[in-house]
């Protein structure tokens, strides 16, 4: 890092509020903003800041210097310097990575491709009638690989097709074609590249997790475990109000099996006693 005496003062003051900003929250995050429209951006940036999320747009060397200083007091955000390239910005704030992380992905939406991106995953084409009227349109798709036919005085794509592989580069002509299908497979949002929370350093692909199927999974286990624990006996305060209703219907039904006498019991006795008498009567009747 050059001298401070050569760097303008006002450069100083951005990195050295940076490099508070880090060291006064506990989660810190780098962010890609990269192919995001500044009017999507605003957005975006005014809708974290509303959740009490703000993200801070820089310059990546503001950035790293800043992370570098930060580091220098806390070593858990070292790891967050390779993560700062191409185009960034950082956030810090206070809270759970995973539902930071899940909060980013709502971000994102569907973004038509303009031709040259990479397929983030295979995009396929259904079978379907097109809006198209028959005409030159039908050619065009067949040569951008489309299988177009037409079919009732109707254009149409006779079978599901893979037109681009994920890591394939998409062509102008088949992303052209996309859009007229209404068919968008890129998205446009902010990508959490990185986290540090506390002293843990989380990259992406460990905080792609879904929390409402891991909800789920936690509320079955618990419920199989609470109802092994029941029947093991095994005395909780989560099972106990259980295994005492059990007991009491368990004794109930021995009570007023063995003719057990009680007033809870008595009742249910003479219930059948005058079942077995009736049963009984139509017996000697026959």
């Amino acid at each position: 890092m050059p001298g401070r005496g050569s760097v303008a003062p006002e450069k100083l003051a951005h990195v050295d509020a940076l490099t508070q900003q880090f060291l006064g929250h506990s989660l810190t995050a780098v962010v890609a903003i990269r192919g995001v429209p500044a009017s999507a951006l605003q957005s975006m940036r005014r809708e974290l800041r509303a959740r009490g999320t703000p993200i801070t747009v820089a310059t990546n060397s503001s950035i790293r210097h800043a992370l570098e200083k930060a580091a220098a007091e806390r070593p858990s955000l070292r790891p967050l310097l390779d993560q700062v390239q191409d185009q960034t910005a950082v956030l810090t704030a206070e809270g759970n990575p995973f539902s930071l992380y899940q909060r980013f992905l709502k971000t994102r939406s569907p973004t038509p491709a303009r031709g040259g991106e990479a397929a983030p995953a295979d995009i396929v084409v259904p079978a379907q009638t097109t809006s198209f009227k028959p005409g030159p349109i039908v050619g065009e798709l067949q040569h951008a690989g489309f299988p177009a036919a037409i079919e009732k005085g109707k254009v149409v794509l006779k079978k599901d097709t893979t037109i681009v592989r994920a890591g394939q580069t998409i062509s102008r002509e088949v992303a052209t074609m996309l859009t007229r299908l209404e068919i968008f497979p890129l998205e446009v949002g902010l990508n959490l590249r990185a986290v540090v929370d506390g002293d843990v350093f989380y990259p992406p692909e460990v905080l792609s997790v879904d929390l409402d199927a891991r909800r789920a999974e936690f509320a079955r286990a618990a419920h199989q475990a609470l109802g092994l624990a029941v029947e093991l006996g095994y005395t909780t305060a989560a099972t106990l109000p259980l295994l005492v209703t059990r007991a009491h219907r368990r004794a109930l039904a021995l009570s007023i099996a063995i003719g057990y006498a009680t007033p809870e019991t008595i009742e249910p006795l003479f219930a059948k006693a005058m079942r077995e008498a009736a049963a009984l009567g139509k017996l000697i009747g026959q």
